[in-house]
Order: C-alpha cells, then sequence, then structure tokens
C-alpha cells in the first residue's frame, strides 16, 4: 500500500483543477516551491501567454545526466460526465484513490515529488530529472517547448520514464496521433442553379470519402504489427459541419480527420495523400468561381513511439517494476517525442487507461504502492545501463 505522505501529495495535486482550457501554475508553483525548499531549482518554461509552465528539475546536481521521471499536469474535463462524487475531492474509498487526473497522471506525479528528498540523498550514478508538462492532453504541445529547453541548455539525459497508465507493466511501442481540420470554400447559388454553384459539402464530401478509402486500405493491406489491439494504422472523421438551408447550395464546410499511425507507418505520407487528393479538385470548382478551395489546418501532431525490450531503460523499469514482460499501449503520450530528441524512453506508470478520462476515474492504492516501490528502487538503483 502507499505511504500517508506519497498519498497526500496525490491528493494535493488532484485537488487542483488543471484541465487543458485552465492554467496549471497552481500545481508548477507547488512543484517548485516543494522542491525549493529542498534545496533544488526548477526550470520553468511557459506558453505564449504566460498562463502555463512545463518545469524541469534535476535532483543530483553534479551527476553525469540523468534519468528523466515524465508526466504532464493538465487533465480532460468532465463536463456532462455522470460522476458520483466531486471530480476535485481526492476521495479514498475502497482501496481507491479517486478524481479526475488520479490515474491520468497526476497520481505518478505526487509519487515521484514524494520522492525527491530520496532522489537526492541516492547514492546511485546518475542524477533523476522531473519533466512535467502542460497541455499534453490537446496536443502534447508544452513537452515541445521543454525538450527544446533541454536542447538548448545542453542537458542530455539518459533515458526516460514516461508514467502515464500502464498498471505498471513498462510499455514499448504506441501510435501516433494526427489531427488535421480542412474547411472548403465554394459558391453559394439558389439550389435550383447547382450549375452555377461549388457545393463545398459535396467537395469536403469527396475528401472524406477518400479519408475511408485510406482507412480501408489499411485494414485490408497494411503489415500487422502484433500486439495493439487494432494491429494497423486507422483513419476516421470526426466532426463535419457545413450548410445553412435546404435551398441554398453551401458555400462553407468544414471536418476534422486524424490517423493513429503504426510506429512502422508515415503519417505525414498519409497526410500528403489527402492534400494531393483535395488539390486535385481544385482546378474543376475553381472554373466556377475563382476563390473556391481547400485549406488545411494541423491540430496536433503526436509521434507514434517504438522502443525495445532490449533498451536498458525497458530493463531497468521491468526491474523496478517486477514485470518480467513488456506491453504496447493504444493511447498516444509523449514518448514518442523524448525518442525523437534521442532519448531512450519507456511508457511506466500506476493505473489503467481504461479508468483515465471516465466518470469517477479512479487508480487503486494497490497500484500507487506499486508506483512507490519503483521510486524506492530507482533511489537505490547503484548502476544504470
Amino acid at each position: 500500500m502507499i505511504s500517508s505522505p506519497a498519498l497526500d501529495l496525490a491528493q494535493t495535486l488532484v485537488r487542483m483543477n488543471t484541465v487543458s482550457q485552465n492554467s496549471n501554475l497552481e500545481l508548477i508553483h507547488f512543484i517548485r516551491d516543494h522542491l525549493a525548499k529542498l534545496g533544488v531549482k526548477s526550470r520553468l518554461t511557459y506558453n505564449a501567454d504566460k498562463t502555463k509552465a512545463n518545469l524541469f528539475a534535476t535532483l543530483g546536481e553534479g551527476k553525469q545526466n540523468g534519468i528523466i521521471l515524465s508526466g504532464h499536469t493538465d487533465t480532460v474535463p468532465w463536463d456532462g460526465q455522470d460522476w458520483t462524487m466531486d471530480p476535485l475531492s481526492a476521495l479514498v474509498k475502497d482501496g481507491n484513490l479517486y478524481g479526475r487526473g488520479s490515474a491520468d497522471m497526476k497520481a505518478f506525479i505526487g509519487i515521484a515529488l514524494s520522492h525527491a528528498a530520496q532522489f537526492l540523498a541516492s547514492d546511485a550514478p546518475f542524477a533523476v530529472h522531473f519533466a512535467f508538462s502542460y497541455d499534453e492532453e490537446v496536443g502534447c504541445f508544452g513537452v515541445k517547448e521543454l525538450i527544446a529547453d533541454l536542447r538548448d541548455a545542453n542537458i542530455r539525459p539518459l533515458a526516460c520514464i514516461v508514467g502515464e497508465p500502464t498498471s505498471m507493466v513498462p510499455a514499448i511501442a504506441h501510435k501516433g496521433v494526427y489531427r488535421y481540420k480542412c474547411c472548403v470554400r465554394g459558391k453559394e447559388a439558389h439550389s435550383s442553379l447547382t450549375p452555377h454553384s461549388v457545393n463545398a459539402i459535396e467537395m469536403a464530401a469527396r475528401v472524406v470519402g477518400r479519408v475511408r478509402d485510406m482507412a480501408e486500405g489499411f485494414e485490408r493491406s497494411e503489415p500487422r504489427f502484433e500486439g495493439f489491439d487494432v494491429p494497423f494504422s486507422t483513419a476516421s472523421v470526426g466532426q463535419f459541419h457545413g450548410g445553412i438551408a435546404d435551398n441554398v447550395v453551401p458555400r462553407d464546410a468544414e471536418f476534422r480527420y486524424e490517423f493513429r499511425d503504426l510506429p512502422t507507418a508515415n503519417a505525414a505520407q498519409m497526410q500528403s495523400e489527402v492534400l494531393a487528393y483535395a488539390r486535385s479538385l481544385e482546378p474543376a470548382m475553381q472554373k466556377v468561381a475563382p476563390q473556391t478551395g481547400f485549406s488545411f489546418e494541423t491540430i496536433c501532431e503526436i509521434p507514434s513511439f517504438l522502443g525495445s525490450k532490449d533498451d536498458a531503460v525497458t530493463r531497468l523499469a521491468q526491474e523496478l517494476s517486477g514485470e518480467q514482460g513488456t506491453t504496447l499501449v493504444a493511447f498516444g503520450t509523449e514518448a514518442g517525442l523524448f525518442k525523437n530528441a534521442g532519448i531512450p524512453t519507456v511508457v511506466c506508470g500506476p493505473g489503467s487507461i481504461q479508468q483515465a478520462h471516465q466518470p469517477d476515474e479512479y487508480v487503486s492504492l494497490e497500484q500507487l504502492g506499486r508506483c512507490e516501490a519503483f521510486m524506492q528502487g530507482l533511489a537505490s538503483t547503484k548502476a544504470f545501463g
């Protein structure tokens, strides 16, 4: 079971409202001040309007490099969900810690923070770094700034452990998440005069159909990556808007779509195919009205992640978690960004993604106890590599 100090810190973080649309500075400043009392300085990197920040801190200054413990501080909202308790209550009941972010992933951050003094006193030959980011849930935006800051400061961590909920089983791969918005500008007309118009909905529908064709192609012929629930890349349209009346040919339409690519696939090539198809439709549209066409906006680009069971950080996570195997996860994380920055990475944290983002989100105290043992083991590790 988890110790009282670690549980108290986890509860404190859960009680802070850091839904992605809000600031996370209350939580970041709390962590900064907690570490400052131990003599640890924190590096903060902010978003453009200074309402959100990442925090990076090194416990074990002077040691050669270190291992990152990574977590995101934002949560998804709970609007419209049927909670039986206050989502910010951090209630402990029936062997579980409840609350938004309890599983995803404030409990991991709280437990890591509760072991800061042990990491400082550790005889391990490496430092431990805390890397806590903003806006992971809406596109992994904050961690990109954090990683850029590390590069600029010539900080070169040895490895990274991302504490997303994997039931404490080290995860060595996940798909990427690439989301885009397509806006179509047509030319309106009375619906009795369709040859004089460009129907934005119909043009958008053609591109939507191409996205669907691509999805069927992935399912039909893409080489399988066994271990994923869906062992091929996927594509889907999540939103579609357009039109103002039944008898008006619509001038505007908009839709949003995503690709979830295997680590062995090429998401940029997928998006290029959509763009090329849309551009092929424009000459006929512009014959009717030159101002018509397609525009695209990137919503988020979260790269896939592919580690290895043979990586030293994976072996370390197995040793510390007591797990002999590894797993793959279906959800996106910041792991691919750390890996692409040249930092060997594994995903391993308490709780299950099945409880995350749900009403009455929770993480079991048993899982938190395992995570605490993981931290204690990391503090007593004598060698890495």
